[in-house]
């Protein structure tokens, strides 16, 4: 409503600008003799006339897809703070330069202060609620991990308002993705992962739980791709604007074929409300992480036993790098498959199988994604040339 006192000056406002448009309109008129003439007035009649294209309606794809997205409400045990306090120094480096040495150094403190920051605290015995959407008429929905862990009892609640009890088959932490089973049916609504990734542009849809209200859609389109948001080892996010809020999480973006683009997880919000920039799982992602908890109730990835740290301009020219590129060894781990193959602290890894690595993400997800087992060709960059090293995956152990 406007403010009473606003009233008049905006009243005034509005007869200037009045009188702006006769002024306009009478300068138009005074330019025939110019070089531009006005353009007739019944031109202009007809150009207001033309009908103005509509916005697409998204009321057919909802009808079909709607039916599969279910709200998830969880029962949460209590869980202990785990705080080790081992703040211990994890990279010795005294056979490297001083320059290369102080990188190391800031590399450990960022990584300490991120594992204090990291740390669970205390959760009472309560309630969550999230969203998950059913990929199988058998039963089985995704939903995240954060929505499900350590759920003590979990029900999911149909769009026609039917509630049935779930169990968690499988969670992946990493990637904040989770597959839990409805019994008793094998006529659930479903709907398929996408196969094609969404292009910057498309059109998005959301649908989801928030704040407890089941069912509701929104709009946006995808406003970015590949997003490093901090969550976890693999990020790779796909940014969109459709309204986004506590308790979407874990439900799906569509495209406009109705096929899930992506899982909804995060949002960026100064208020915890939704600003526009929200982001989803890639359904690549949650294809591959869903297979496997399928099959085995957890994630398989592979490991090579480094720890990373980006390689900045600074760093580069420190160790003669043309550019900023590749994942800078700042550790091998005892009797890891690098520290077998010969990788050492201060080796930039500049390629995997002859595929550039841009940066130190690119390598964490191009090594997860191998089966333990197989060979990887590194193209290793040390003392100012390159060289290759064969290395056997192994599995990455628990926790890591």
């Amino acid at each position: 409503m406007l403010d009473k006192a606003s009233t008049p000056a905006r009243k005034r406002m509005t007869k200037w600008l009045g009188a702006a448009a006769v002024a306009a309109l009478i300068a138009g008129g005074a330019v025939e003799s110019g070089l531009v003439a006005p353009a007739p007035a019944h031109a202009e009649l007809r150009s207001m006339a033309q009908p103005v294209q509509g916005m697409p309606s998204f009321a057919d794809v909802i009808d079909r897809v709607k039916p599969a997205v279910i709200s998830v409400k969880v029962k949460v045990q209590n869980v202990a703070s785990r705080d080790n306090g081992d703040d211990s120094d994890q990279f010795d480096t005294p056979d490297l330069p001083p320059n290369i040495q102080k990188f190391f150094r800031q590399f450990r403190d960022q990584q300490q202060q991120g594992q204090r920051s990291q740390r669970q605290q205390p959760r009472q015995f309560g309630q969550a609620l999230g969203s998950g959407f059913f990929i199988s008429a058998d039963g089985y929905a995704v939903t995240n991990n954060h929505v499900v862990e350590n759920a003590s009892d979990v029900t999911v609640t149909m769009d026609d308002g039917k509630e049935l009890s779930a169990k968690v088959i499988g969670t992946d932490p990493k990637t904040d993705l989770a597959l839990i089973k409805v019994d008793g049916g094998n006529d659930f609504p479903y709907v398929r992962l996408a196969s094609q990734k969404a292009r910057i542009g498309d059109w998005v849809l959301a649908v989801g739980n928030p704040f407890g209200l089941g069912g509701t859609v929104t709009a946006g389109i995808v406003s970015a791709q590949h997003r490093d948001i901090g969550a976890g080892p693999y990020d790779d996010f796909i940014q969109i604007d459709a309204p986004v809020n506590k308790g979407n999480s874990g439900g799906p973006t569509f495209n406009l074929a109705g096929e899930v683009v992506g899982v909804n997880t995060a949002i960026f919000s100064p208020s915890g409300g939704s600003v526009g920039i929200a982001f989803a799982i890639p359904a690549g992602t949650v294809d591959q992480v869903v297979a496997s908890l399928k099959d085995k109730g957890s994630v398989t990835r592979g490991f090579i036993g480094v720890q990373m740290q980006p390689v900045t301009k600074e760093i580069a020219e420190a160790i003669g790098l043309k550019e900023p590129k590749g994942a800078l060894v700042a550790d091998t781990v005892k009797d890891s498959p690098a520290a077998k193959a010969g990788v050492k602290t201060g080796d930039t890894i500049v390629a995997v199988d002859g595929e550039t690595i841009k940066e130190a993400k690119d390598l964490s997800r191009k090594v997860a994604q191998v089966a333990p087992g197989k060979t990887l060709s590194l193209t290793l960059y040390r003392d100012g040339r390159e060289r290759n090293v064969t290395v056997e995956v192994g599995s990455q152990p628990k926790g890591a």
